[in-house]
């Protein structure tokens, strides 16, 4: 977690169904606005970096695919000689 003391000021416009969904949830949660949308935002955060983590792992693994098939196949052959 953050320190408190770490804090910056931004504008945030948002859509009135969500405005007034967050402000329903926010009477029935007894928290405030603050700690519900920095909340929100880290759960997001942590959310598309496992996004963009899936991502590279699919690219990377794409890279290999051919080159392991290959190493595959030798091993098959091999196999076949004996």
């Amino acid at each position: 977690m953050y320190k408190t003391g770490d804090m910056k000021s931004i504008s945030l416009k948002l859509q009135d169904p969500i405005f007034q969904e967050m402000e329903k949830l926010l009477e029935e949660l007894e928290t405030s606005r603050n700690k519900y949308i920095n909340e929100a935002i880290e759960f997001y955060n942590v959310y598309q970096e496992r996004q963009l983590l899936e991502q590279q792992l699919h690219e990377e693994s794409a890279l290999v695919a051919e080159d392991s098939l290959k190493v595959l196949h030798e091993f098959e052959s091999l196999e076949d000689e004996w």
